[in-house]
């Protein structure tokens, strides 16, 4: 792999490039322009709408409910063929809706760069559209002035660079020409970077890369390309592939016995199929969809607004937290946390206020401290350098002509003689910097000096024999909410990770500020040795990641996700983007950038961890509803079928015609449209869960075979008891599945018992009832013998109501073996 640019020095760039400190002249940009393309980070050329139609068409869930639509309208059931079509191209609709709007999150990009820069051609400097700045091109930039493209400082007078939105740090960067030899690029000194602006000083710059080659072309490609599978898609398709393998096994049971009994083949074939769509879940995307529409409405009334219907589940089933530091345990701002005293506070400002050009972030957290005292006024200046490392000011007012100074601790102390009010130990006052720093505090050494009226301050010169003052001390403030947010989301089973470009001393500050329990860290530079299967070793027992690239936080999700967790990620910045379109649920805040909004999947309007723990208790309940739905489709249809196959052999005829198989199959799906307005037990709410097939296969297994003794029961009461002809027995068959099948929801809708619950909602109440009483009239009405019902003796439904009670017995006591 070729060594970041801005290690490679400036003699050996230029004469890669091609380039001269002179520039590039305007033939040779325009071939370069020609050969290379526009410096704009261009966006991929997006998917035909029909390739993500036919991408998601071939989904395995999706696939069986189009077989499941086909076989409805060869058996002459139109109304199931519309249902199951309207259901999978809404949801197929809302999906290529869903895709098309992250495709445009890269677009969002450009808004970030100049749009005209100062670019030497022909040996003149001249404004140059940012969008034909070539590799080569040598640009001039002022304070003030945002970066546009990636490039090394060939010239530097007091650069400072605000690199917040790709690094995460939040104080200005110094940048000046030379080597550097960090491969990290929040360690480049004399490297800029597209979309960063320069807030102090002024540089001239070497353009090394451009366009979709930048960082933040990076970023845009990161948005652009198709997002990995979700917690909530990776479990609709092993839902899918259980359903596929069952109903593969029950017709080909089907089938092959029927032959082998030599029944008609194409009356077997027809059976067979007819319970393949029988097993299908065909309203499982209206469920799903309603459910998640509920709970973002709800969420919405928490303050989590959400973009993707399924990040709701994402977030209910998320068990490890990915967190930015800058905005969401931090205040994103820098505040002046300490002065030593009033005077030392004092001379800062006069420092701060009264220099030339623009304030740095530093400065403006002074001056809001303390603004400018009155009466006093700038005589000269010597502006910040990188060599000294420090800025002086001459002010003039109440009777004195002082030098103030300020800089960076080290470089204060190594032009002080003496110290006012205290002893001077130069040594001592370095530790204590050290020790400052190390606990996450930025410092700036103050000092001063008496100037005669007779002595002029016109250079470096005059930064000796200064008077130390003491230091001014800088951070970001945590939030005074995030420690007990943390908290709770540990109480919630949720494990936080600190994922930050800052350095090292400030990540483990925040962590001892906030309280926060945390084990292991690891820096950027150590992620950058590891491959992808070193990294998905160690991610486990880490919970602090420092001085991280924006490709690194992707990397790290991405170890977290193929140990098995289901992620969130939260951010506010562009450096942060990639992580949030990689994240299973990927979260900002409303403040963040446009381009952090654009990538995720919910997006916080208070930017407080405590919101996002109050939106997991509701992906939880949705979750919770979902599943509800899940397993008693998939337990209740898998009993009924494998109940009709095991009889279809051991009677003279059809248990269930096909036409009445989709009868039962629809109308049993009617009555659980209320599940997605139904209360969760406080179980479901306390830790996370994700979608285990396993699970839901263990349900299947034990409560469909429940389900099917018991009709096995009553196919022998009704043929050998009661001599039951074909439709009789259809009819009383019909009648005791629909009432097993609709009152046992009642059961299963909570693991504990039924009794001590919360009482279902009346919604389900309304669907599961008037689905049964339809079945009935249906079955018993004047509208039997046109769907194949006969009516039923009095002995025949006591008898059916037995069972059902039974049935409802046994299922209480079994499904706690079930759900184990």
């Amino acid at each position: 792999m070729e060594d970041p640019f801005w290690t490679q020095g400036a003699e050996a760039l230029l004469a890669r490039l091609g380039a001269t400190p002179a520039g590039l002249a305007e033939a040779e940009a325009a071939r370069r322009l020609t050969t290379l393309g526009r410096n704009a980070v261009a966006d991929p050329v997006p998917a035909a709408i029909a390739l993500k139609v036919l991408r998601r068409l071939a989904e395995p869930l999706v696939a069986i409910l189009l077989v499941a639509a086909l076989v409805s309208g060869l058996t002459g059931d139109w109304p199931g063929f519309g249902i199951i079509l309207g259901i999978v191209g809404v949801s197929v609709a809302l999906d290529v809706v869903q895709e098309h709007r992250a495709e445009q999150a890269a677009a969002r990009l450009r808004d970030s760069v100049a749009v005209r820069a100062t670019a030497r051609r022909d040996g003149q400097a001249r404004p140059v559209p940012v969008e034909s700045l070539v590799p080569g091109d040598v640009v001039e930039l002022a304070a003030g002035a945002l970066v546009p493209a990636d490039g090394i400082l060939l010239v530097g007078e007091g650069a400072q660079a605000n690199e917040a939105l790709l690094t995460g740090e939040p104080y200005p960067a110094p940048k000046r020409p030379g080597p550097c030899a960090g491969t990290n690029p929040a360690e480049a000194g004399n490297a800029l970077f597209a979309g960063t602006a320069l807030v102090a000083g002024s540089a001239v710059m070497l353009v090394v890369a451009t366009g979709h080659a930048t960082r933040l072309g990076g970023v845009a490609a990161a948005l652009a390309a198709r997002r990995p599978a979700t917690a909530f898609e990776r479990g609709l398709r092993g839902l899918g592939l259980l359903i596929l393998r069952l109903t593969a096994f029950l017709v080909l049971f089907v089938l092959l016995a029927h032959l082998a009994f030599h029944r008609p083949a194409l009356e077997s074939f027809l059976f067979a199929v007819a319970l393949a769509v029988g097993l299908t879940p065909e309203l499982l995307p209206m469920v799903t969809t309603v459910t998640l529409s509920r709970g973002a409405l709800r969420m919405a009334r928490k303050q989590v607004v959400v973009k993707r219907l399924a990040a709701i589940h994402d977030l209910g089933a998320m068990d490890v937290l990915c967190t930015d530091k800058t905005g969401t345990l931090t205040e994103a701002r820098i505040a002046l946390a300490d002065a030593g005293s009033p005077e030392v506070l004092r001379m800062a400002a006069l420092n701060a206020g009264l220099a030339g050009g623009l304030p740095t972030p530093l400065d403006a957290a002074i001056l809001a401290a303390q603004p400018v005292p009155a009466g006093w006024r700038a005589l000269a200046e010597v502006p910040f350098g990188f060599e000294r490392r420090r800025s002086s000011v001459l002010v003039e007012g109440d009777g004195q002509r002082r030098l103030v100074v300020k800089g960076a601790p080290e470089a204060v102390l190594a032009a002080c003689t003496r110290a006012e009010g205290h002893d001077f130990d130069r040594a001592a006052l370095l530790a204590e910097a050290e020790a400052r720093g190390a606990e996450g505090l930025r410092l700036l050494g103050v000092a001063v000096r008496a100037v005669p009226e007779e002595e002029s301050v016109t250079g470096p010169e005059a930064e000796r024999d200064l008077a130390f003052l003491g230091f001014c001390a800088f951070l970001d403030p945590p939030k005074a909410s995030a420690g007990r947010a943390v908290a709770r989301l540990a109480a919630l089973g949720i494990r936080t990770k600190i994922v930050s470009g800052d350095a090292a001393p400030v990540v483990r500050h925040l962590v001892q500020a906030l309280g926060l329990p945390a084990q292991g860290m690891l820096t950027g530079e150590e992620i950058a040795r590891m491959d992808d299967h070193a990294l998905a070793a160690r991610v486990e027992q880490v919970d602090l990641y420092a001085r991280v690239s924006p490709d690194q936080k992707r990397r790290i999700l991405l170890a977290l996700k193929a140990r098995g967790h289901t992620v969130g990620f939260i951010g506010d910045g562009i450096n942060d983007a990639p992580a949030i379109h990689a994240a299973d649920a990927g979260i900002s805040v409303q403040e963040a950038t446009e381009v952090a909004r654009a990538a995720a999947d919910l997006i916080l309007l208070a930017p407080d961890l405590g919101v996002l723990a109050e939106g997991v208790e509701e992906g939880r309940r949705t979750y919770a509803n979902v599943m509800k739905y899940v397993r008693m489709g998939t337990s209740s249809n898998f009993g009924n079928m494998l109940s009709m196959a095991v009889a279809s052999l051991a009677i003279p005829f059809l248990p269930l015609l096909p036409a009445q198989i989709l009868l039962n199959n629809l109308l049993y799906d009617v009555s659980e449209l209320g599940i997605p307005f139904d209360a969760v037990d406080e179980a479901d709410l306390a830790t996370p869960h994700g979608w285990d097939m396993r699970q839901v296969l263990r349900f299947t297994l034990v409560m469909g075979p429940l389900s099917s003794a018991f009709d096995l029961a009553t196919f022998a009461l009704l043929f050998w008891g009661f001599g039951a002809g074909a439709e009789e027995f259809r009819t009383a068959w019909f009648v005791e599945s629909m009432a097993t099948q609709v009152l046992v929801i009642f059961l299963i809708r909570t693991a504990g018992p039924a009794w001590r619950a919360t009482p279902p909602h009346p919604a389900l109440v309304a669907t599961s009832l008037g689905a049964l009483a339809v079945a009935l009239a249906l079955a018993l009405g004047p509208l039997a013998p046109v769907l194949g019902f006969a009516p039923l003796p009095g002995g025949m439904l006591a008898a059916l109501l037995a069972l059902v009670v039974l049935y409802l017995a046994a299922a209480e006591r079994l499904k706690r073996v079930a759900v184990a």
